[in-house]
């Protein structure tokens, strides 16, 4: 979907070539005369358009409109979330007449929040999926402009590309995540991850079981051993910042689909185990979306991806395995892979001497318990990180829920053959499984979001949500701008040199030096 962003009052976007113009009118009437803002403020005080966020009020062939269908939906406060429920609403509801040109216009001012949450919901609701169907029906919509009552800021016009690059990302994590597990195996998830190195400043490196083995991966490795399908170590590169400045590093699980192995799942929506690589698919959607904005920062990704399959090579309950760190973990549950295939990846990102680590994973149903769908749950050893993420996530409107990391909740991973098990007892089981993570990330400020309640939908709606792209992108473009400001204020304790009148024009200004940011 092209988007467009544009300095357009009602009455200019009324008269713009269209299928479909969806008006957002907030709390206060529209002032305006032209015949729309007037039809807007007088179903508003008819009671036809309530205040309520997500309120629709549908026209059709209204005077001196140039599109047949108007949308008059009510965005309360204006603030994102209500812009985001909105557009979502008046999206969704204009899908069955399949409009290709959209307008959607500010019916007052909007600020850069308001505008990103408009292009996500946007192109979220009108999302479709096509790959393994035969007669495939895309999204209807080709076009989407979206007006402005005032000439955009410089920050109104950053939110809305920063919005456009997220919405690539979300949508190849999207993709990936629909995908059925014939349709993205480890293989093809590393020659999607290779695709990626074709943007600016990314570069790919893909490692295979000999190598895997190599570095000593053996909990990875174990994991992998019952599938025909060879396993994927895949490294990316993000080079934005300078090279002795130390990347964030990003570690998605991938397992591409999941069985449970010997501690085999019910057969009951099973199928819904493809989406157990949406960790993976974060990582790789992050990447694509970091590649369009070129933020100054550098970023690592690690995706550790395999099958966990059932057969005669399998690992078996009660086997003891050594991973990377040297760490022996006894296997109590083999449908607790997802820990087993991160540990070795967290071991492997010390030698980036990372700013901070953050794994991405569809880890417990506990979480989904705990949390439900709506915000993914947030493990962090660093406070600033875990402020750093939370405020991200209120940004993006992807949101987070920030669960303890208590050392007592750590006792049920005690083993008498190991030095740890895979699993504790049912009670806590999202915490649990981030204290059995905590054990590898001692050398770093670490972060674990379990997303198994947010990465897809499941029933009518079923697929991918392409969460937590959003989440990811908005902390590392804030990293990045503080970083950048950082490097460019007055070192403490010393004033700012002044400016002399009569410098040449012809001294080059000293760089900045880059500063590490303290989330």
């Amino acid at each position: 979907m092209d988007f467009q962003l544009k300095t357009l009052t009602v009455a200019q976007a009324a008269a713009e070539k269209s299928d479909l113009l969806i008006v957002l009118v907030g709390s206060a009437l529209p002032t305006a005369k032209d015949p729309v803002s007037v039809l807007a403020a007088s179903a508003r005080k008819a009671g036809d358009l309530p205040d309520k966020a997500g309120k629709l009020l549908a026209l059709y062939r209204p005077e001196t409109v140039v599109p047949s269908r108007v949308l008059l939906a009510a965005i309360g406060d204006g603030k994102a979330a209500s812009v985001r429920s909105a557009v979502s609403a008046a999206v969704a509801a204009a899908k069955a007449n399949g409009p290709k040109r959209v307008v959607i216009v500010f019916a007052q001012p909007a600020d850069a929040a308001a505008v990103a949450a408009a292009v996500t919901a946007a192109a979220d609701a009108s999302y479709v999926y096509t790959t393994t169907k035969s007669k495939a029906e895309p999204r209807s919509i080709r076009h989407l402009t979206l007006g402005v009552s005032e000439a955009a800021s410089p920050a109104v016009t950053k939110a809305f590309d920063d919005a456009r690059a997220t919405v690539a990302g979300v949508e190849l994590a999207k993709e990936w995540g629909n995908r059925p597990a014939n349709h993205a195996t480890p293989t093809l998830l590393a020659e999607a991850a290779k695709g990626l190195a074709k943007l600016p400043r990314i570069k790919c490196e893909v490692l295979g079981p000999k190598e895997v083995e190599k570095l000593g991966m053996g909990a990875f490795a174990a994991v992998a051993q019952g599938s025909a399908e060879p396993l994927r170590f895949i490294v990316l590169r993000y080079q934005g910042g300078a090279k002795d400045e130390a990347p964030v590093v990003l570690v998605g699980k991938g397992i591409t689909f999941d069985t449970g192995g010997v501690s085999l799942k019910p057969a009951a929506e099973m199928d819904e185990m493809k989406f157990d690589m949406c960790g993976a698919a974060s990582v790789l959607g992050t990447f694509r979306a970091l590649g369009a904005i070129q933020p100054a920062i550098n970023v690592v990704g690690l995706i550790p991806s395999c099958e966990n399959m059932n057969d005669g090579k399998a690992v078996k309950p009660g086997d003891v395995v050594t991973s990377m760190s040297g760490q022996t973990i006894e296997i109590l549950n083999t449908d607790a892979e997802g820990r087993l295939i991160l540990c070795d990846a967290l071991t492997y990102a010390k030698r980036f001497d990372p700013a901070a680590v953050i794994d991405i994973a569809t880890l417990t149903g506990a979480c989904v318990v705990a949390l439900g769908g709506v915000r993914s749950g947030l493990f962090a050893s660093d406070e600033s990180l875990a402020s750093a993420l939370e405020s991200a996530g209120e940004a993006s409107q992807d949101r987070c829920w920030r669960l303890p990391l208590d050392d007592d909740y750590a006792e049920g991973l005690k083993s008498n053959f190991a030095d740890v098990a895979n699993i504790a007892g049912r009670a806590g089981g999202a915490i649990t499984a981030a204290k059995f993570l905590q054990r590898f990330t001692a050398d770093y400020a670490w972060a674990h979001l379990d997303i198994a309640g947010t990465a897809w939908k499941s029933g009518a709606a079923k697929g991918s949500t392409g969460r937590p792209v959003g989440l990811l992108v908005s902390y590392l473009t804030n990293r990045a701008s503080s970083s950048n400001a950082a490097a460019a204020a007055p070192k403490a304790g010393k004033a700012a040199k002044p400016v002399k009148k009569a410098a040449s024009p012809k001294t080059p200004a000293k760089p900045a030096r880059k500063a590490r940011s303290a989330q």
